[in-house]
């Protein structure tokens, strides 16, 4: 019996990452090196620190503001959404990602807190933007 074929491309071209626990969250770190398996190119882009809780809020009364952290790793000021939604709009534009991750998290998305959680609103904002969410 044949051997099936190891696998030697990635999966998918590139991936957004993000998450409501902070740029900095040992889940982010542990999602990247995962994503880094699976993609060509990978963006985090997370908020620069917890917001937890934040659903699918955005920022409208105070302006983002955008800290490079690496080579396309970012941190920024607002929420999760917001990270997905400035992503989208100022790096992506016509050649957008093939999957975008959220996670991995500090807290449970279970029950009545799935609605608030800025992990699932991250990848609902993806969702409403047309783009391939995965959770």
């Amino acid at each position: 019996m044949s051997q099936p074929a190891a696998i030697t491309e990635p999966m998918v071209r590139r991936i957004l990452i993000t998450n409501d626990d902070g740029i900095n969250a040992p889940g982010l770190a542990i999602l990247e090196r995962i994503a880094r398996n699976l993609a060509e190119e990978v963006w985090v882009v997370a908020p620069e620190h917890d917001r937890s809780g934040a659903g699918q809020s955005i920022s409208i009364h105070d302006p983002l503001r955008v800290y490079e952290n690496g080579e396309k790793r970012y941190a920024v000021s607002g929420t999760p959404a917001d990270c997905v939604l400035y992503s989208l709009a100022h790096w992506f534009g016509d050649n957008p990602p093939d999957l975008v991750l959220s996670g991995v998290n500090c807290g449970a998305n279970i029950s009545d807190s799935v609605q608030y959680s800025g992990t699932v609103g991250a990848v609902l904002s993806a969702e409403h933007m047309a783009y391939p969410p995965l959770r």
